[in-house]
């Protein structure tokens, strides 16, 4: 099974990925970590992709679809896309690319949440720098302060989790991701990410999915 976690950013997609991946065996392919792989590897895309990267633009669908493609001709299965689709476009791609070898999306799971809820959420949101894990200054604190609890890794607050930035974000996500709900209609599962922990969260969408 392939899913997709769509959500604007603080909706718990990435916490609610740790733990499908722990709990039911999901891979996540995130563009994040595919960027970070070919431009340490110095592979082509790697180079194209730091090129924009470097000049302060958007890395072309072209090059990030090309990424994803390569990860897919090694693993098709079992997948949790982070930070992928975007857009349209780039589900119209990942459909074909997953179309040619006899695979597919078969849930997107949308976590629906009040915006109020989004802000608070990501203004005291904390990051581990080694393994990315989340944690928040009052509803998930570390056992120590400033440190992972699963690596020791340093804790922080990422530049684009200030107010100003984040309505930024939400502005992007409305105009750019959020039309995929209607793109993806026949798979959605939604489901309400408010008001609820991490594990509350999991354990809903494990419902709704009938896993």
């Amino acid at each position: 099974m392939n899913l997709i976690l769509l959500g604007a950013p603080g909706s718990g997609k990435g916490t609610l990925s740790e733990f499908l991946c722990e709990k039911n065996g999901f891979t996540q392919l995130s563009t994040g970590d595919l960027f970070r792989e070919n431009i340490s590897n110095k592979t082509q895309l790697g180079l194209e992709a730091q090129k924009y990267m470097n000049e302060g633009n958007l890395v072309p669908d072209s090059v990030t679809n090309s990424m994803v493609e390569n990860y897919l001709k090694e693993k098709a299965q079992d997948l949790i896309f982070d930070g992928f689709p975007r857009t349209d476009d780039q589900a119209l791609a990942l459909d074909n690319m997953l179309e040619k070898l006899n695979d597919q999306i078969d849930k997107v799971i949308y976590l629906d949440i009040d915006e109020s809820v989004l802000l608070g959420r990501l203004t005291g949101r904390l990051i581990c720098k080694v393994c990315k894990r989340s944690y928040h200054k009052v509803n998930r604190k570390p056992l120590n302060e400033g440190v992972c609890d699963f690596d020791g890794g340093e804790l922080f607050t990422r530049p684009d989790d200030q107010e100003d930035k984040i309505k930024t974000r939400l502005e992007a996500y409305h105009s750019q991701t959020a039309p995929l709900i209607k793109f993806y209609n026949d798979k959605i599962l939604k489901v309400e990410a408010g008001n609820c922990t991490p594990e509350e969260l999991y354990n809903r969408v494990v419902e709704v999915m009938g896993a």
